[in-house]
C-alpha cells in the first residue's frame, strides 16, 4: 500500500536531488539518497526519481553506489528504456581498478533482469571469469547462471561451459562451489554437471577448504557419482570419514546422505555409518537453535527405523525441558516411545507421567498417547498410570485417557477388564466430542462387563436433543444397539426412545438414515442384527513396540537430509481425528510388518547340509509347488476365551484316547526343525505377547520368566489366500522344562501308537501325529546345544490341513527367532 503523503515526499526528494548545493556536498547527497531508499522501503512509489538516481550512480563513493544500485535494480523493470542509461556507468565500473567496484558493478548488471540488456552484459561477465580478484570471479560465475535463468531457452555457449568447468580448479573455494551451482543451473536440462572420477576426487580433496554450505553443496552433487571399483569406493569413504563426525550438523547430514547413497549395496557399512553419527546427532539435539533441535529429532526417528538400539543408552537425552516449545516436547516423546525396553520402561513411564499434567493441553495429551503406545507392550504398568490420571478429574486429561484406552483395547484385548473397571464415573468429566465417542464405543463393545453401562447411556439419550456433535449421535446409536443385544431387558426402553427421536425428530439426514437402518435391521431378527453389529473387538495386527523388525536403510535413505522427515509428524493415526477404531483403514508400510514377510514357503528354507534339510526335502516331495508357494494368512477372529480354549484343548486329548489308533489317518506329514533359541524362556511375557500379536497369534496364558516348567498357551486361525475359504483353528503350547541333552524327533510315516520310555540316563521319545476327521496334533521338540535352550511346541489343529500347519510352524519359528535376536 502506498505511504500516505507519498506525492509530497517524492516532490521534496526530487527537489533535493536536483539541488546543486546538495550535489556538491557528498555527505548531504548521500543522506538524500538514503532518504529515497527509506521511502521506498516504506511503500512510497519513488519510481519517478529514476532518472535522478541514474545521475547519482556516477560517483567514486562506494556506499553511494550501493544505495543507488539497490534503487535501480528495484525499479529497472518499470523503466526499461531509462535503464539503458546506467549500462555505460556499469560497464565503466567493471574496469575500475578497485575489485570491490568491479564485483559490485557485475552483480548489479545481472540483477537488472532485463533481456534487452543481455548483449551488454555478456562481455563484462566473460572478462570477469578471468579477473585476477577472486571476489569478481565469484560474481561473474553466478552472473552466467542468472543470465541463463533469465532466458532459459537460449542456446548454451559451449565456451562458457568449458570456462566454468576449468574454474572448478580455481584456488578460491567459493569460486569452485559457485561453478558447481552455475553448471547445475545452466545444464539442468542435461541432468546437471557431469561428475567423473577426476572431478570427484578433486572436490573431495578440497572439501575442507569450503565453508559449511559449500561443503553441503559439494556433498549433494557427489551423490550422482558411482565408484568404478570397490577400492575406489573405500577410498572415497576414507576421505568422507572426517566429515561424518563434523561439528556442523549440516555437513554431517550431507555426508551421511552421501554415505548411504554410495553404500546402498553394503548394509554393514551403512549401519556402521549410522553408529558414527550418533554423537553429532545427540549434540544437535542440545543445540541452542530450536529449529535445529527439531530437525535432529526428526532424523533420529528416521534412523531408529533401521537401528532401534542406536540411542538406547542415551534415552535421558530426550527428556523434555520445562521451557522447550510444545512441538519439540511432542517429538521427544515420540522418540522415547521408540527407545522403551525392559530395562528403562519404569523410568520412561515415570517421566511421561509427569508430562501428563503439563500446562499445555496438547503436550499433556501427547504424553498420555505415548503411554498408551507403550501399553501395547507393557499393558499392566501403563493401565495403572492411565487409571490414576482419571482420578484427577480434569477434562482434557480424562478425554485423552479414554481415547487412549479405546485404542489400547483395540490392539490389546486382554486389557479390557481393567479398562472396564476404570470407566466407572468418568462420563461426568468428559465434555469434548472425541472423548465421549471413545467412551460410547467402549460401552458398546464391552457393555456386558460395565455394570453401569445402561445408566450411562440413559444420560446420553436423555440429552440427545441438546447434543451438537454428529459423531456422538451416530456412535450413541451404534452403542445402544450393541448393548441391547447383550443386555436387552435394561436397554429396550431407551433404545425405543432413541430410535423414535432419531427417525421422527432428528434434522440431520445421516443420523436419521442410520436410525432407519438399525430399525429395519431389528425387523430382520436378532441373529441378523448380531451378525452386523457384533463384529471383531480388536485388531492386534496393527503393530507393537517389542519384536518389530528393523526396516532396510534403503527404504528411507532417499528422504534423509530432506524435508520429508519433518513432514512425518506422527507415527500413527491421530486418535482425536477419528471415531470408532473398526471404521479406520490402516495402510501398512511396505516391509515393516513381520507378517508381510512370512508365508508358507518359508517351511522349505532350511540350511543345506543339515540333517533336517534332507528330511524336509523328502517330506515335501508329495506336496505340489503351488501349494507351498501359496501365502498363509493368520487371523484372531473369532476370538477364543480362556475357558473355550481349555475345553477344546482337553477335548482333543479325550478324542485321541477314545477313538484309538485305528481311526488315525495314515501317511501324515512330519517335519524336523533344529532351531536355536538362546533366550526365549527368559524374555518378559509382554515382549512375547507383543511379538505374537504382530502376526495375529493370540497368547492366553503365561508362566512367569525364570520359572520351570515354563509354558505359554496360544491360538490362531489360518486360511490360504487365493483358495476357497478353508479356515482351521490351531491351538498351541510352548513348553520349556530346563532339561538338557534332549533331541527333537519327528518322523514321517504310518504310526500305530505313541510310546515313551524314560530311563535314568537314557530317554527316548517317539512323537506321533494324532489326526481324526476333525482334529490333528503335531509335537515338535526344538533343540539348543551348549548355552542354548530347548523349546517344545505342541500344536493341535481342527480340521486337518498339513499345508496350513506347516506354514504356521514356520511363522511361529520366525517370530521366536526374532525374539531371540532381540535378547542377545
Amino acid at each position: 500500500m502506498p505511504y500516505l503523503g507519498g506525492e509530497d515526499t517524492v516532490r521534496e526528494l526530487r527537489r533535493a536531488l536536483s539541488n546543486p548545493n546538495v550535489q556538491s556536498d557528498q555527505l548531504r547527497y548521500r543522506n538524500t539518497i538514503l532518504k529515497v531508499i527509506r521511502a521506498m522501503s516504506q511503500g512510497v512509489d519513488v519510481s519517478g526519481l529514476f532518472s535522478d538516481m541514474v545521475k547519482a550512480c556516477a560517483t567514486v563513493d562506494i556506499v553511494q553506489k550501493k544505495l543507488v544500485y539497490v534503487f535501480l535494480c528495484s525499479y529497472a523493470a518499470l523503466n526499461p528504456e531509462l535503464s539503458l542509461l546506467v549500462i555505460n556507468t556499469l560497464r565503466k565500473d567493471c574496469q575500475d581498478p578497485n575489485p570491490m567496484v568491479r564485483s559490485l558493478a557485475l552483480r548489479n548488471m545481472t540483477n537488472l533482469r532485463l533481456p534487452s540488456l543481455m548483449e551488454y552484459v555478456e562481455q563484462p561477465l566473460t572478462a570477469g571469469l578471468r579477473d585476477r580478484a577472486a571476489c569478481v570471479r565469484r560474481v561473474a560465475v553466478l552472473g552466467w547462471a542468472k543470465l541463463h535463468n533469465l532466458q532459459p531457452n537460449s542456446e548454451i555457449d559451449a565456451a562458457v561451459v568449458n570456462e566454468l568447468y576449468s574454474l572448478l580448479r580455481d584456488p578460491d573455494p567459493v569460486v569452485m562451489v559457485n561453478c558447481l551451482r552455475a553448471l547445475e543451473e545452466i545444464l539442468k536440462e542435461e541432468g546437471g554437471i557431469a561428475i567423473n572420477k577426476p572431478i570427484t576426487h578433486h572436490l573431495l580433496n578440497r572439501l575442507k577448504e569450503s565453508d559449511v554450505w559449500g561443503q553441503c553443496e559439494v556433498l549433494r552433487i557427489l551423490q550422482r557419482y558411482r565408484p568404478q571399483s570397490e577400492d575406489e569406493l573405500f577410498d572415497i569413504l576414507s576421505l568422507l570419514d572426517a566429515s561424518l563426525v563434523s561439528p556442523h550438523p549440516q555437513v554431517m547430514a550431507a555426508t551421511l546422505s552421501l554415505f548411504l547413497s554410495l553404500c546402498s549395496g553394503l548394509p554393514a557399512v551403512s549401519l556402521a555409518a549410522l553408529e558414527r553419527v550418533r554423537g553429532p546427532l545427540l549434540a544437535a539435539c542440545g543445540s541452542v537453535s530450536r529449529e535445529l533441535r527439531f530437525t535432529a529429532l526428526c532424523h533420529i526417528q528416521l534412523l531408529l527405523r533401521s537401528l532401534p538400539g542406536l540411542m538406547g543408552a542415551h534415552y535421558k537425552r530426550f527428556f523434555c525441558g520445562y521451557a522447550e516449545p510444545a512441538y519439540i516436547k511432542q517429538r521427544k516423546m515420540q522418540v522415547l516411545v521408540e527407545l522403551v525396553n525392559d530395562d528403562n520402561v519404569t523410568m520412561l513411564l515415570d517421566e511421561l507421567k509427569g508430562y501428563c499434567t503439563d500446562v499445555n493441553t496438547d503436550t499433556a495429551q501427547a504424553a498420555i498417547s505415548a503411554i498408551g503406545r507403550i501399553g501395547r507392550s507393557y499393558s499392566d504398568r501403563c493401565l495403572e498410570i492411565l487409571t490414576g490420571l482419571l482420578a484427577l478429574k480434569q477434562e482434557h486429561i480424562t478425554s485423552a485417557v479414554v481415547q487412549t484406552m479405546r485404542d489400547l483395547v483395540w490392539v490389546c484385548p486382554q486389557c479390557s477388564d481393567t479398562v472396564c473397571l476404570a470407566l466407572e464415573g468418568c462420563e461426568e468429566t468428559l465434555q469434548d466430542s472425541q472423548g465421549r465417542q471413545a467412551l460410547l464405543w467402549l460401552l458398546g463393545v464391552y457393555g456386558e462387563q460395565v455394570s453401569s453401562a445402561p445408566y450411562t447411556l440413559e444420560v446420553f439419550i436423555d440429552g440427545v436433543r441438546s447434543e451438537v456433535s454428529l459423531g456422538v449421535k451416530m456412535e450413541l446409536l451404534t452403542t445402544t444397539m450393541r448393548l441391547f443385544l447383550c443386555r436387552p431387558a435394561e436397554t429396550q426402553d431407551m433404545l425405543g426412545r432413541l430410535l423414535h427421536y432419531c427417525i421422527e425428530e432428528e434434522p440431520d439426514m445421516c443420523v436419521r438414515d442410520q436410525a432407519l437402518l438399525y430399525y429395519r435391521l431389528l425387523h430382520c431378527g436378532i441373529e441378523e442384527t448380531q451378525k452386523v453389529l457384533q463384529g471383531r473387538r480388536s485388531d492386534p495386527s496393527l503393530g507393537v513396540l517389542i519384536g518389530r523388525p528393523s526396516e532396510p536403510i534403503s527404504q528411507w535413505a532417499c528422504s534423509f537430509n530432506t524435508l520429508e522427515p519433518l513432514r512425518q509428524g506422527t507415527v500413527e493415526t491421530d486418535s482425536t481425528s477419528r471415531g470408532s477404531p473398526e471404521h479406520v483403514t490402516f495402510e501398512p508400510k511396505p516391509n515393516t510388518d513381520l507378517s508381510d514377510t512370512l508365508n508358507c514357503s518359508q517351511v522349505e528354507k532350511v540350511p543345506s547340509g543339515s540333517v533336517s534339510a534332507s528330511r524336509c526335502t523328502d517330506a515335501s516331495a508329495d506336496v505340489p509347488a503351488s501349494s507351498i508357494a501359496a501365502p498363509l494368512s493368520l487371523s484372531l477372529s473369532p476370538a477364543l476365551s480362556p475357558e473355550e480354549f481349555e475345553r477344546l484343548w482337553l477335548q482333543r486329548q479325550v478324542l485321541h484316547s477314545e477313538q484309538g489308533d485305528e481311526k488315525m489317518e495314515e501317511d501324515y506329514m512330519c517335519l524336523e526343525e533344529q532351531i536355536q533359541f538362546p533366550a526365549i524362556p527368559h524374555c518378559s511375557p509382554q515382549s512375547l505377547q507383543a511379538a505374537m500379536q504382530l502376526v495375529n497369534i493370540q497368547t492366553l496364558a503365561f508362566t512367569p520368566p525364570h520359572t520351570l516348567p515354563w509354558r505359554v498357551y496360544l491360538y490362531t486361525h489360518t486360511q490360504h489366500a487365493g483358495d476357497s475359504p478353508h479356515i482351521t483353528l490351531i491351538l498351541g503350547e510352548l513348553l520349556y522344562t530346563g532339561e538338557a541333552n534332549q533331541r527333537a524327533v519327528l518322523k514321517k510315516g504310518v504310526c500305530d501308537r505313541e510310546l515313551a520310555v524314560e530311563g535314568g540316563e537314557e530317554e527316548q521319545v517317539e512323537e506321533e501325529e494324532e489326526a481324526t476327521a476333525d482334529g490333528q496334533r503335531i509335537r515338535v521338540s526344538m533343540r539348543k546345544e551348549g548355552e542354548e535352550e530347548e523349546l517344545k511346541v505342541t500344536l493341535k489343529q481342527q480340521p486337518r490341513d498339513d499345508k496350513a500347519l506347516k506354514g504356521f510352524l514356520s511363522i511361529l519359528t520366525t517370530v521366536l527367532h526374532t525374539l531371540s535376536s532381540e535378547r542377545k
